[in-house]
């Protein structure tokens, strides 16, 4: 199996996600006892949630990339960066290092195309709905977005970093994602893209009015078919 390089920490909970789901589906398609070879970077998230400057995105592009360098010389033969909202410095972050770094939005928007998906909402914190550097990437492969409901963003983006990225589920916030989801479906959507790592702790991704496109799992889906040369 090939090594495959994580930078983490954005939130634990993120990366306890992506740890799991890694390692369930090497054993799922080699042995039940099989662990998948890793290296984590667990970066400090204190200084990099909520950036909205220019200075506080260069800081967190020079911190990301840093650590996808030390990856690569500990031996990473490609990279994830384990939060959807620091693809912000994706083209920085892979222009620094030779090997691979699978961008979330890119295997998500191609698993959708794939399905025949045309319409579709986004999920996640207030830069990753609002911005144009994860909604893009979707729109390449074929999937049109629904524009986001400003009341909807605020709300969300409280409740991933108050609740979420502190290792909180409510069952206030699960009632919300659900009457969210239902006004999506009403508006047009064929689907949802889960575009936050800590969603699925009140997103039930298999029980939904709708198909629900988890990106942490689709993204931990292609770093198990790198790891096992696929």
């Amino acid at each position: 199996m090939l090594k495959l390089g994580l930078i983490g920490g954005m939130s634990w909970v993120s990366t306890r996600t992506y740890y799991e789901h890694i390692n369930r589906l090497v054993q799922a398609k080699t042995s039940k006892l099989a662990s998948a070879p890793l290296l984590i970077e667990s970066l400090d998230f204190t200084d990099l949630v909520r950036l909205s400057t220019p200075e506080q995105w260069n800081h967190a592009a020079d911190v990301l990339t840093a650590s996808a360098q030390r990856l690569e010389q500990a031996g990473a033969t490609a990279i994830l960066i384990g939060a959807n909202s620091m693809h912000k410095v994706y083209d920085k972050v892979a222009g620094a290092v030779q090997v691979p770094v699978i961008h979330i939005a890119d295997v998500v928007g191609r698993k959708m195309q794939a399905n025949g998906v045309k319409t579709a909402a986004l999920i996640g914190s207030r830069n990753v709905m609002i911005e144009s550097f994860y909604r893009k990437r979707l729109i390449e492969h074929g999937v049109t977005l629904l524009p986001p409901v400003m009341d909807s963003v605020e709300e969300v983006d409280r409740i991933i970093y108050e609740e979420l990225m502190q290792g909180r589920a409510t069952r206030s916030a699960e009632r919300t994602f659900k009457t969210m989801i239902t006004n999506m479906e009403r508006d047009g959507a064929q689907a949802i893209v889960l575009g936050c790592t800590e969603l699925d702790m009140v997103i039930d991704v298999d029980a939904n009015v709708l198909p629900i496109y988890d990106g942490t799992a689709i993204h931990a889906e292609a770093a198990v078919d790198w790891i096992l040369g696929g």
